[in-house]
């Protein structure tokens, strides 16, 4: 079976909803799923989302911020959530797909501004929870996908410049090494790089901040698409549409999309 599976940290669905029209006319992923969707679970517009044939739906809401939404047109199995750090927020949904394999969609925070636990409790909280998500992954059986904004660019060649932004919430050490083990703990094939492989750029994020964000091409890779290695044998390809980041009122972040063959 061909699926196509996207993510996309949205910035808020309901006022992007023409963009997100855009994508799935354009691309046609068979299961979507979205973060940072800043609506709660009762106001999120699924009714919007059956029209265009996405019948099946896992969906973790919060008002105002965070926020994560899987959006599927084949069945979904026994979906759930973990409350990561104890904190309530909506920050991950599971599901099951088709050949009983496990989908998490991920909204890792942010962090903050300041890269000291000390200083910066949400950069505390940051650390926490990919630790948590360590533990976690390091004990997972069956075949699973990961998928979401994780808000670290490990690789060199996943931010504009290295050095610069070594003290930078997103790509510092502590964090990098963090996802490393993260990546290590399930020996997950990280299917962006499996296809664009070091030391070749490869961003998903830019800035809002740039005034002319493709000239000064000042990005970052937050989102990523993981595996089991048991899934190697499906992967077929990968695109970020890096596109979508120019379109009208766009989302600071690029969908990313990638094929199986299952």
């Amino acid at each position: 079976m061909a699926l196509r599976l996207a993510t996309w940290n949205i910035n808020s669905v309901r006022i992007r909803l023409d963009l997100v029209d855009r994508f799935l006319d354009e691309y046609a992923p068979d299961i979507l799923c979205l973060q940072e969707i800043k609506a709660e679970t009762a106001s999120f517009p699924d009714a919007w989302f059956t029209e265009r044939g996405y019948t099946h739906t896992a969906i973790r809401g919060q008002k105002g911020y965070h926020g994560v939404a899987t959006l599927s047109r084949h069945p979904l199995d026994a979906s759930g959530s973990i409350d990561w750090c104890k904190k309530g927020d909506a920050r991950h949904v599971e599901a099951g797909i088709a050949g009983g394999i496990r989908l998490h969609n991920f909204y890792v925070p942010a962090g903050g501004d300041v890269p000291d636990v000390e200083a910066n409790e949400k950069f505390a909280h940051k650390l926490d929870f990919l630790d948590e998500m360590i533990a976690w992954s390091g004990a997972l059986a069956g075949p699973t996908i990961l998928v979401g904004d994780l808000n670290v660019a490990p690789y060199e060649s996943d931010v504009w410049s290295h050095k610069q932004l070594l003290n930078v919430v997103s790509h510092t050490p502590v964090e990098t090494d963090r996802l490393k083990a993260l990546l290590a703990s399930h020996d997950w094939i990280d299917v962006m790089r499996h296809f664009v492989p070091e030391p070749e750029r490869l961003f998903s994020w830019w800035s809002y901040r740039a005034r002319d964000w493709r000239a000064s091409d000042r990005g970052r890779r937050l989102d990523h698409i993981w595996i089991s290695p048991t899934l190697a044998p499906a992967l077929k390809s990968m695109r970020v549409i890096e596109d979508a980041r120019g379109w009208e009122k766009p989302s600071d972040h690029a969908p990313v999309i990638a094929d199986f063959d299952l």
